[in-house]
Formats: structure tokens, C-alpha cells, sequence
């Protein structure tokens, strides 16, 4: 399935793709003031503002 999705291209651009086998704690969620910080990165389309999610990179 990775090298599937490495394998895809969207106008001409091949995806990073990487395997994250880390696990997580179930019912952790972030508090508003985290939150904020995440949605100043994300541009969300109006027709499907739920599902449809661009996800800018964050700078560091």
C-alpha cells in the first residue's frame, strides 16, 4: 500500500509518504489553545468543510 501511494502523482508531484508505527493513547484530545494553533493551518473547502482539508505544512 505504500509504494502504491509513493507511486501516485497530483500535477506532476510525487507524495512523501512514510509508515508511522507509533502508537497512541485512546480518548487524548487537544485543549482549545492547541487546537487554534492547528487550525490556523488548515484551509477547509466550503462545500465539505468537514472532509475535504488542506493541511499546510507547519514552519520550524
Amino acid at each position: 500500500m505504500l509504494q502504491w501511494a509513493r507511486s501516485m502523482t497530483w500535477k506532476g508531484v510525487h507524495p512523501i509518504v512514510k509508515l508511522n508505527s507509533k502508537s497512541y493513547l485512546k480518548g487524548i484530545s487537544l485543549s482549545k489553545m492547541e487546537m487554534q494553533g492547528i487550525e490556523k493551518r488548515l484551509e477547509r473547502n466550503l462545500d465539505l468543510p468537514k472532509w475535504d482539508i488542506l493541511i499546510q505544512p507547519a514552519r520550524g
